[in-house]
């Protein structure tokens, strides 16, 4: 009788910065992803406030065969929450400050579209959820060495079921989260696409089109840019009701500087005055929209985030790239767009069993569709 094999010996390590794990390995276990190694290296140095990076990999015999992005921080239980929620939530935060902040350790990234959780090209299928799993014991074990009882999985895509399972296994619970709008690119020019539109849609984008707009601009360096561009996202955000994370100038920076081709910045001019801009993360296949940030006081005037829009699906059928990925907000006129939708989900668990009983009763309350009706609208879509 031969001798039966010794199962692979795996162990799991947690790194405080990137550069601390190579490259390829890392981009070995995301194919065909823009948000790759380089994207978080650019992320990481940017400094973004009140965020901690972690970076879980398991190793066989050496070779990364897993790998998962993770972040901490003081996590708002209001930070999805809309409408009457955030104005009971907003009172209580004058009673109590900090009532509603709770330590954070989270799988995915506050600046991804998606949980990146992924396991070398190499493994066999049969193989992967096995190592999703030890993934997430890993995560727990480095969550309790910081002394942080909230774990958590952010954005975990339905484009991947072995991923949701992982996490249900686990013991973690769930509720929706942000779907993902993508706009599939089968046109051959933009006005085949309006024609895919409603009525009032398509008029409404004609009408755009026929009247003059502000000049458009691809730089791929904006350091001279960037005071003014900061004025425009600082308007944008404070307008927003979901705030997660607030990105600094140095994210801008990096994240040119370190993807190089693969990122662009969309510049929108009236006459000598920069009025919107748009980050944008492209390869052969496709457009992400990272970041639009505009004047208030011009956009409705030029309908510059409509004219984004077009500009950003004329680029795709220009080059031929067959998915504009589009972003977590702005659901209602997505919808009218002709987006599809892909539903993510998030999972969590305390190991305080009263404080996680605690939090399981309040996602009833915090769950990001009970004030959105378009983005109860979106998830009721997703695929």
């Amino acid at each position: 009788m031969g001798m039966r094999q010794a199962p692979p010996v795996i162990t799991g390590h947690a790194f405080s910065t990137i550069e601390d794990i190579d490259r390829g390995a890392w981009n070995d276990c995301f194919p065909a992803e823009l948000e790759d190694w380089d994207y978080y290296r650019a992320v990481e140095q940017a400094g973004i406030a009140d965020f901690q990076w972690r970076y879980l990999v398991l190793y066989e015999h050496q070779s990364v065969v897993a790998a998962a992005v993770v972040f901490t921080t003081a996590y708002s239980l209001d930070t999805t929450v809309q409408g009457l929620g955030k104005r009971i939530c907003e009172r209580l935060r004058r009673w109590r400050p900090g009532l509603l902040d709770i330590p954070l350790y989270a799988l995915g990234s506050p600046v991804s579209e998606r949980c990146h959780a992924g396991t070398a090209r190499h493994i066999e299928p049969a193989r992967r959820p096995a190592l999703l799993g030890q993934l997430l014991i890993l995560a727990r074990d480095d969550a309790d060495k910081a002394g942080i009882g909230l774990l958590a999985v952010k954005d975990a895509s339905h484009s991947d079921p072995q991923w949701l399972q992982a996490c249900q296994d686990a013991g973690l619970h769930s509720m929706p989260g942000l779907p993902g709008a993508e706009l599939p690119i089968s046109f051959h020019s933009l006005d085949a696409y309006l024609g895919t539109l409603g009525k009032s849609t398509r008029k409404d984008l004609r009408r755009t089109l026929r009247t003059q707009g502000p000049s458009i601009e691809w730089r791929r360096e904006v350091e001279d840019l960037l005071p003014v561009m900061m004025q425009l996202y600082e308007a944008t955000l404070n307008r927003s009701d979901l705030k997660f994370e607030r990105l600094p100038a140095a994210y801008f920076r990096q994240v040119l500087e370190q993807l190089d081709e693969r990122a662009a910045c969309v510049l929108y001019w009236l006459g000598e005055d920069l009025v919107a801009f748009n980050l944008v993360l492209l390869d052969g296949q496709r457009l992400v929209d990272k970041f639009f940030a505009h004047d208030l006081s011009r956009t409705r005037q030029h309908n510059l985030y409509m004219r984004s829009w077009l500009a950003n699906v004329d680029y795709c059928i220009e080059h031929g790239l067959t998915i504009y990925a589009c972003g977590q907000a702005g659901y209602a006129g997505k919808l009218r767009l002709g987006c599809s939708f892909t539903g993510n989900t998030v999972f969590f668990r305390h190991r305080n069993r009263w404080i996680n009983g605690l939090l399981r009763g309040l996602k009833v309350f915090i769950r990001p569709d009970r004030s959105d009706p378009a983005m109860a609208a979106a998830i009721s879509e997703t695929r």
